[in-house]
């Protein structure tokens, strides 16, 4: 079972990437965790990332697809895999495309998430809110201006890849 669930920031593709994770056995592939670890870690393309996503702006293709080919090709993910936040834009749509007929592989489904975006805007405050106060480590990118541009990323970048997969019936 290979499936991209698409969706604005705080529509909830992690927490529903869980559940299909759980019913099916599948590992739940999270560009946003990846490269969130990669900034944690300091290394040099963490540092680079940690810059782009402070600013809301997306993480360039070739860094994201480096991340995804790298995941995909361990042996959990021969059975199939959730991905979360990944393509996000057409240009990594089709190199991801090009990756799979290159590896035999075929998406089975692309399943999209609309929420409001003042339902959005509320949950991402709520979520920095509740991590402060609970004593954790708020994500710098957790903050009204990121998350307009980060909507407004999504927007201009990500939602025209539902017509995209659309026209290939997943």
């Amino acid at each position: 079972m290979r499936i991209v669930l698409l969706g604005p920031p705080g529509a909830g593709k992690g927490t529903q990437a869980k559940r299909i994770v759980s019913e099916y056995n599948v590992p739940h592939l999270s560009t946003g965790d990846m490269l969130r670890a990669a900034v944690l870690a300091e290394t040099c393309i963490g540092l680079k990332v940690r810059e782009t996503m402070e600013s809301g702006q997306l993480v360039p293709d070739t860094l994201v697809l480096a991340a995804v080919i790298e995941r995909i090709s361990q042996s959990d993910s021969q059975r199939g895999f959730v991905l979360d936040g990944f393509p996000r834009t057409m240009s990594q749509a089709t190199a991801f495309d090009d990756l799979l007929v290159t590896e035999g592989l075929e998406l089975d489904h692309v399943i999209e998430l609309h929420v409001d975006e003042n339902v959005l805007l509320d949950r991402i405050l709520t979520r920095a809110r509740e991590t402060k106060e609970g004593g954790g480590l708020v994500r710098p990118d957790d903050n009204y201006e990121t998350m307009k541009v980060r909507l407004d990323a999504y927007n201009r970048q990500t939602a025209p890849l539902v017509d995209y997969y659309r026209s290939k019936s997943l």
